[in-house]
C-alpha cells in the first residue's frame, strides 16, 4: 500500500482518443486531488523517452482502451509501480503475467460497464417479447393498426421465461433488473450452487434444459477456449419455436453457422450486440434475416456513459491513495474466468 502522508505519484496510459473520451476536465481535477498526476500528453508508447521519464517514478498507472500491454520491460522502466486502476472493462490486453508476479494491484471500470450493458439486455428482452420491431416493420409497411385484438397469444412479457448464460457481472446485473417484472427467470453456471441463483432471483438449471424452457435466452459468458461454441446447434435446435437469443457476451460463444440457419428458417429470433467477426462483412448471411436485430456493439458505454466509468476509476484510485484498497479489485486467480 502507498502511503497515506503523501499523494503517489500516477500518469495516464492509454489512447488518447481514449482519454478525451472517459476523463473529462472534472475527472483529471479529482485525480489531482488524490495522485500526483504526470501532465500531458498520455502514454500510448511506453517505450518513448518520455514514457520512460514518466514511469520511472510512477506508482500508479491509470490505464484505458490502447494501453500496451504492461510487460517485463515496461515494468523494467517502472520499479515503482504498485497498482493499475482501468477505467474500461476488461484487462486481458494489458495486463501480463509479469504484473502479478510483481505483485501489481489491478482494479477495473467491469462493474460499472455492466449497468449499460444490461439495461440494453432487459430492454431487447422486453422489446422482443413484445415483438415491437416486427410490429412497427408491419404497421410501416401498412398493417391495419385496429387489428390489435388479434394478436397472437404468446406476444408479450407476462410470465415468459428469460433464461441467463453465466452469473457474470452483466448477467447478476440483468437478473436484478428483471425482478419487477412478470418473468420466470432461468439461471445456468457451474459455478454457482441452487441456492445462490435463488438469492438471484432465478432457478438453477443445467444448459440444456435452459434452452429448452426459455422464451428468451440471454448470453452473458466470457469467451475463453472452454466457452468458445458453447451455444452449439444442439443448443439451438432446443430452443422453443419463435424463441429469442440475446447476445452481448462474443460473438465466438455461438456457433454462428448454426444461428444463420435457426434465424433464416424462422425458427428463432436474435438480438445482437455482438458478431464473429464482430464486424460482419457486406453480404453476410445475417444481414439478410429479418429475424436478426443486429447493432454496432452498442450495449456497452458510450457518451455519456462514459462518465460512470471514469467516477469509478477515480474512487479507485483514491481508495487506493488513502491505503483502503480497491473495492473492485481483479484477482490473479480470476483471471481464466473473466473476459
Amino acid at each position: 500500500m502507498p502511503s497515506t502522508t503523501r499523494r503517489p505519484r500516477a500518469a495516464l496510459a492509454m489512447a488518447p482518443a481514449a482519454a478525451a473520451a472517459v476523463l473529462g476536465g472534472r475527472e483529471l481535477a479529482a485525480l489531482e486531488e488524490v495522485c500526483d498526476l504526470a501532465p500531458p500528453p498520455v502514454l500510448d508508447d511506453l517505450a518513448t523517452d518520455r514514457a520512460r521519464a514518466v514511469l520511472a517514478g510512477t506508482e500508479l498507472l491509470v490505464t484505458g482502451w490502447g494501453c500496451p500491454p504492461l510487460d517485463e520491460a515496461v515494468l523494467a522502466r517502472a520499479p515503482s509501480l504498485r497498482a493499475v486502476v482501468h477505467t474500461a472493462g476488461s484487462v486481458r490486453g494489458h495486463i501480463t503475467e509479469a504484473c502479478w508476479e510483481r505483485g501489481v494491484e489491478v482494479s477495473s471500470a467491469a462493474a460499472a460497464n455492466a449497468v449499460p450493458v444490461a439495461e440494453y439486455t432487459v430492454a431487447m428482452i422486453l422489446l422482443s417479447g413484445k415483438r415491437v420491431l416486427e410490429q412497427a416493420r408491419e404497421y410501416r409497411a401498412g398493417a391495419d393498426r385496429e387489428d390489435w385484438l388479434r394478436t397472437p397469444g404468446h406476444v408479450g412479457n407476462y410470465r415468459r421465461t428469460v433464461g441467463i448464460l453465466s452469473a457474470s457481472m452483466t448477467g447478476r446485473r440483468v437478473a436484478e433488473l428483471l425482478r419487477p417484472h412478470d418473468l420466470a427467470v432461468l439461471l445456468h453456471d457451474p459455478f454457482v450452487s441452487a441456492a445462490e441463483a435463488a438469492a438471484l432471483g432465478a432457478e438453477a438449471v443445467g444448459l440444456r434444459e435452459l434452452f429448452e424452457r426459455s422464451d428468451t435466452v440471454t448470453v452473458h459468458t466470457p469467451l475463453l477456449e472452454a466457452t468458445r461454441g458453447l451455444v452449439s446447434r444442439e443448443l439451438l435446435e432446443a430452443m422453443r419455436h419463435d424463441a429469442v437469443l440475446v447476445n452481448t457476451a462474443r460473438g465466438a460463444v455461438v456457433d454462428q453457422e448454426a444461428l444463420v440457419r435457426a434465424v433464416s428458417e424462422g425458427r428463432i429470433r436474435a438480438v445482437l450486440d455482438v458478431t464473429e467477426p464482430d464486424v460482419l462483412p457486406p453480404g453476410h448471411p445475417l444481414w439478410a434475416c429479418e429475424g436478426a436485430l443486429i447493432t454496432p456493439h452498442v450495449a456497452g458505454s458510450q457518451g455519456n456513459e462514459w462518465r460512470r466509468l471514469a467516477a469509478q476509476a477515480v474512487a479507485e484510485a483514491g481508495r487506493w491513495a488513502s491505503g483502503a484498497g480497491f473495492a473492485h479489485p481483479v484477482l490473479r486467480e480470476r483471471m481464466p474466468f473473466l473476459a
